[in-house]
């Protein structure tokens, strides 16, 4: 198995020291005061009986649930700072002035595809999206792409390669909202590379439906995510480790992050 770079070890490494610190200042300690939850205790007090499993008192249970939804938080920019290190590339905004073009005819395509996914007249098909939104004629008018942000761009010689990355489970619906706004960054990026091939991937860190921490069954997988498989191929989605191994190119990638963290958190414990 190829290793990993000194370089990109430590990089990792400093990446997992910047979240540990971040989240030790502000996890909630049980004698400090708990912030006003009055909705939430009223509510729990439905669920008292399961609760009693963890026995942990409501106010401290809803402030660990904040702390936990920042840890999430940080851990999503932690993604992408491991994706940038992995592969060379760097997150890449196309929005307000700097939103791309595409042409009327593509804009009315993609609306086409979307109706018919949505719809189940077509099933996900890339080769067929690509052939379809890339085809305009010269004299169509230009129209305004939806706005984008491509959270890891890398560019070679021969190929535009975009990964947008997911941290947390999609709401019920968003798959449709996704596969336009991948459409229309597709169609404008070929329209200002012509001659490069555009990857775009969707990617998710981990599989939260696997008992191992890099395993992965994107059918499965599939069936968590609400309503993606109606919008989305399974070669456009990315997951656990063929996400981190496609991000640098070599093989059990996810395994070593998962030990560069460990070997982290053991050197941080040891300091406190």
């Amino acid at each position: 198995m190829k290793s990993l770079s000194k370089d990109q070890k430590d990089r990792i490494s400093e990446v997992v020291k910047e979240i540990l610190t971040t989240r030790l200042e502000n996890f909630p300690e049980p004698n400090q005061l708990i912030r006003n939850a009055p909705f939430h205790e009223r509510f729990l007090v439905a669920f008292a009986d399961k609760l009693k499993r963890v026995s942990v008192p409501i106010p401290y249970l809803v402030a660990i649930a904040s702390w936990m939804h920042g840890l999430n938080t940080s851990l999503g920019t932690g993604f992408e700072s491991l994706a940038h290190i992995l592969s060379g590339g760097y997150k890449k905004r196309f929005t307000k002035r700097f939103r791309l073009s595409l042409k009327q005819s593509q804009v009315n395509v993609i609306d086409e595809i979307i109706r018919d996914l949505k719809s189940g007249n077509k099933k996900p098909d890339l080769n067929r999206e690509n052939e379809l939104i890339y085809q305009f004629g010269k004299k169509d008018a230009n129209v305004e792409a939806l706005e984008f942000t491509v959270d890891n761009f890398f560019e070679t010689e021969s190929s535009i390669e975009a990964i947008e990355l997911k941290s947390v489970r999609p709401n019920s619906g968003e798959g449709r909202g996704e596969k336009q706004k991948i459409l229309h960054a597709k169609a404008a990026l070929k329209n200002i590379y012509p001659n490069k091939e555009i990857k775009y991937f969707v990617g998710f860190p981990f599989d939260p439906t696997s008992s191992a921490p890099t395993g992965y069954d994107k059918k499965r997988f599939f069936d968590y995510l609400v309503e993606f498989k109606k919008f989305f191929a399974p070669e456009e989605i990315l997951i656990a480790n063929e996400l981190w191994d496609k991000l640098s190119g070599i093989s059990q990638t996810m395994k070593q992050i998962l030990n560069i963290v460990s070997e982290t958190v053991d050197v941080f414990n040891s300091s406190k």
